[in-house]
C-alpha cells in the first residue's frame, strides 16, 4: 500500500501544476464524439462521423489534462483561445488490434469509436492520434468544435432503456460510474439478465482493490432487449438478431468475443449515467474481449463467466494485459514486439524495467525469475518469462494472476497497484 500512495503522489505531482479547473472551461453536459476509424496495415485514417451531446457529466472532474496510462490512443480537448489542453483521455481499438492480422496486409476495413468528453463552454479543438505499440503515430484528426453549433445532435429528450442500480455508492461527481448491459437477452429474459449482472457485479468487486474501493463506484443493469436469444457465433454458422450485433469469431479466434457496432451501444445508453461499459453475452460459448476504455463483453452462461468478466474489466477499466502465452501462433502473434517497453503496466521487455515493477521486488530476487512452488503460492512478484502472447522475451510479475490463470484468486500485486492508480486518478486530485 506504501508503494502504491508514493506512486500516486509523484503521478500527482507531475499533473497538479497544470490542472484545470472543471467549471472554468466546461458546462455540465456531455460531448459525444463518433469517429471512424479506417485502413490497412500500411495506411491508417480517422473521419469524424457525427456530434452528439446530452444533459450531465459523469466522467472524471479531476486530472483533467492527463491520463494514467498511455494506451493505443489519446483524445485531447483544446482550449481554441490558449491553446492549452483542457482535458485528455486515452484508449485503445479493436481497430488497432485488427492492424497487426494477417487480413490487415491484404484489406481495407472500418471499425466505428466513440468518445464522451466534457461539454465545452467555448470554442475548441478535439485532437485524436491513434499510437502503435511502440508508442508511434498512426493516425490522427484534428477538428474544431463550436459549442453552438446547431448540428451538434441534442440528446436530451430521448427515453432511456430500462434500467436498474446494482451498487449506488454517491453522485457520478464522486464515483465512477460502470454500466452493465445486456446482450442477446429477450424480454422474457430480462430477470436472467439481471441475475447474471448482479453476479458480474459481486465478483468485480469481489477482487483487490476494487473491494476497497467499492464505495468509489456506481452500478446500473440495463436491460437492453435482443429480437433473438443468444449471440452470433460464426464459427459454428449460427447468426442471430440481438440488440447489439456481438459475434464469436474476431480475427477468427473462435473464443474472441467483440463487437463493432460501438455507436449503437452508446445510442443504447443515452439517459443514463456511465463512462465504462460491460456488455453480458446471453450464451454458454465460451470467450469474450476487453479493450481499454472501450469496454468489456463476454459471455455469461459458461461455467468460467465469473473469472473470465474480472479478466476482461482488467482490460477494458486497468489498462491491463494478457499475461497468458501461445505456443503457437495465432491472431495475436505480431502484437508485441522486443526492443521497446510495451505500455501496459504488468507486462515488461525489460528495456526500461524501471518504469514498471522493479520497486515491488523483494532484494535478492533475480531478474528474471524462475518459478517455485513457494513463488507459486504467495504470488510473489518477480519477473517470469512468458506473457503478452509470447514465450520468450516478455515477463509478468507472478507465476499466476487473474490476468494469465482462470484458476488464480486474485490480481498480482502489480495488477492491483495498476488498477488502484487508474481509480485514484480519477476521484482524488490531491
Amino acid at each position: 500500500m506504501k508503494h502504491i500512495f508514493l506512486l500516486f503522489v509523484a503521478l500527482l505531482a507531475t499533473t497538479t501544476a497544470s490542472a484545470q479547473n472543471f467549471d472554468d472551461y466546461f458546462a455540465d453536459r456531455t460531448l459525444r464524439i463518433d469517429y471512424i476509424f479506417t485502413g490497412n496495415a500500411e495506411e491508417q485514417m480517422v473521419a469524424l462521423d457525427e456530434l452528439a451531446s446530452e444533459e450531465g457529466w459523469v466522467g472524471r472532474r479531476v486530472n483533467l489534462d492527463a491520463v494514467p496510462v498511455r494506451g493505443n490512443g489519446d483524445i485531447k480537448v483544446i482550449d481554441a483561445e490558449s491553446g492549452n489542453v483542457i482535458y485528455k483521455n486515452s484508449f485503445s481499438s479493436l481497430f488497432q488490434e485488427w492492424l497487426v492480422t494477417d487480413e490487415a496486409s491484404q484489406l481495407t476495413k472500418s471499425f466505428e469509436a466513440t468518445f464522451l468528453v466534457p461539454f465545452p463552454k467555448k470554442e475548441v479543438f478535439v485532437e485524436i492520434t491513434l499510437l502503435s505499440n511502440e508508442g508511434l503515430k498512426q493516425a490522427s484528426l484534428r477538428h474544431k468544435v463550436n459549442p453552438k453549433d446547431q448540428l451538434i445532435r441534442n440528446m436530451d429528450k430521448r427515453t432511456a432503456t430500462p434500467h436498474e442500480y446494482l451498487l449506488h455508492s454517491g453522485s457520478s461527481k464522486e464515483c465512477i460510474d460502470i454500466a452493465i448491459i445486456a446482450e442477446g437477452y429477450t424480454d422474457a429474459e430480462m430477470d436472467i439478465f439481471m441475475k447474471d449482472a448482479r453476479t458480474a457485479c459481486d465478483e468485480i468487486f469481489a477482487y483487490e482493490p476494487f473491494a476497497s474501493h467499492k464505495n468509489r463506484f456506481n452500478v446500473v443493469a440495463v436491460k437492453l432487449a435482443s429480437k433473438q436469444s443468444d449471440v452470433s457465433v460464426p464459427q459454428h454458422n449460427a447468426w442471430r438478431e440481438t440488440a447489439l450485433n456481438s459475434n464469436f469469431h474476431t480475427f477468427y479466434s473462435p473464443r474472441y468475443l467483440t463487437t463493432n457496432s460501438v455507436h449503437l451501444i452508446h445510442d443504447a445508453l443515452v439517459g443514463i449515467d456511465y463512462e465504462h461499459l460491460i456488455i453480458l453475452a446471453n450464451t454458454d460459448t465460451y470467450g469474450g474481449g476487453g479493450i481499454y476504455n472501450s469496454y468489456t463483453l463476454t459471455t455469461a452462461h459458461n461455467p468460467l463467466f465469473k473469472p473470465v468478466v474480472v479478466h476482461e474489466f482488467g482490460h477494458s477499466f486497468g489498462a491491463l494485459a494478457d499475461e497468458y502465452f501461445y505456443e503457437q501462433a495465432d491472431h495475436t502473434e505480431g502484437t508485441y514486439k522486443l526492443g521497446y517497453e510495451p505500455w501496459e503496466q504488468n507486462i515488461t521487455t525489460l528495456v526500461d524495467f524501471e518504469s514498471k515493477w522493479k520497486d515491488m521486488i523483494d532484494k535478492g530476487t533475480p531478474i528474471p525469475t524462475e518459478p517455485t512452488d513457494k513463488r507459486k503460492e504467495k504470488y510473489t512478484i518477480g519477473a517470469y518469462e512468458g506473457g503478452g502472447y509470447m514465450t520468450k522475451g516478455m515477463y509478468r510479475p507472478a507465476v499466476i494472476c487473474r490476468m494469465r490463470d482462470n484458476v488464480a484468486t486474485q490480481f498480482c500485486a502489480v495488477c492491483q497497484r495498476a488498477i488502484e492508480r487508474v481509480i485514484l486518478y480519477n476521484t482524488e486530485q490531491e
